[in-house]
């Protein structure tokens, strides 16, 4: 058996915890997985993983391996790279995971005419809110919104500043009258954003202080940003959402920005990537154009 492939299997099964969510992740028989990692054992003379019928355990030595594993197969990835930088355009597969609205009206698009433009790279997309471990899951990319603070031992560049404004429906202001500062907002309703069980205040910029926040009243909470937007134009409240989404709604008449005056608030979008000796031409190449594209998408 190849020793690399077999160290491969080794490293996805200790990270999965099991064989047989490593065989799925592979495409392999869960027999096959335990043959690799036997494969190993035996070339070592060593047992790397204690297994029962309920759970598996790295000895000792199978963890200090495991971690010398995991920078041999990283430092093969990047003796691959080198080989991209050798062709005139990107090739091979780049997956990448990104919020589903912010991905889907805004990188998807780029990311879909780099495809045009290099036909040797692949794209392997997923739109999703759901956070991800960018090791484990295999992704070579990930694009976030908000603070990338928390996200630890990865390596971010911001690409893009949403401008977040507070709209409403001329029907609800006809009827609720039009907020004229951050503190009438504590006197309407409004259309909350809900994300893993959580409502975010709305910000609003105060100069060198931290932002002002508001928690308006709210009876509708929703995780879709589209449905928001969509349930204020349906004089449901008013609603604090990224500019590039109700732009043509704006135009169209059926939202109105609220409070001209109140600068707006920058929600960042960041991409991210896992630290390596030699980045990939397609993963600098990607984060190169949303970098130079999206600011222009995003007034």
């Amino acid at each position: 058996m190849d020793r690399l492939a077999s160290m491969a299997v080794f490293v996805r099964a200790v990270d999965l915890g099991s064989f047989a969510a490593a065989a799925d992740a592979l495409g392999l028989s869960g027999p096959m997985v335990g043959k690799h990692v036997r494969f190993l054992e035996e070339r070592l003379g060593m047992r790397l993983i204690n297994r029962t019928t309920r759970c598996q355990n790295l000895t000792d030595f199978g963890r200090a391996y495991y971690e010398r594993c995991r920078v041999i197969l990283a430092e093969a990835d990047a003796a691959d790279a080198l080989a991209d930088d050798q062709f005139s355009q990107p090739r091979g597969r780049l997956r990448v995971t990104m919020p589903a609205h912010f991905g889907r009206h805004c990188v998807t698009p780029v990311l879909l005419g780099l495809a045009r433009q290099y036909p040797m790279l692949e794209l392997d997309l997923s739109l999703s809110d759901r956070f991800v471990d960018l090791a484990e899951d295999e992704y070579d990319l990930a694009i976030r919104t908000g603070n990338p603070d928390d996200r630890g031992g990865v390596i971010a560049r911001r690409i893009a500043r949403q401008h977040m404004v507070v709209c409403a429906a001329p029907a609800y202001i006809a009827n609720h009258g039009e907020p004229r500062t951050i503190g009438d907002l504590a006197g309407h309703q409004a259309i909350m954003y809900r994300r893993s069980g959580r409502i975010r205040p709305w910000l609003f910029p105060q100069g060198d202080q931290p932002p002002a926040e508001a928690m308006p009243v709210n009876r509708v909470r929703l995780d879709d940003l589209d449905a928001i937007a969509d349930a204020a134009m349906a004089g449901m409240g008013l609603a604090w959402l990224p500019s590039w989404l109700i732009r043509d709604r704006i135009a169209a008449g059926t939202l109105v920005q609220l409070l001209p005056d109140q600068q707006d608030y920058l929600y960042d979008a960041y991409a991210l990537w896992l630290p390596v000796p030699h980045l990939p031409l397609r993963v600098r190449l990607v984060v190169d154009a949303l970098a130079a594209a999206l600011p222009r998408l995003m007034g």
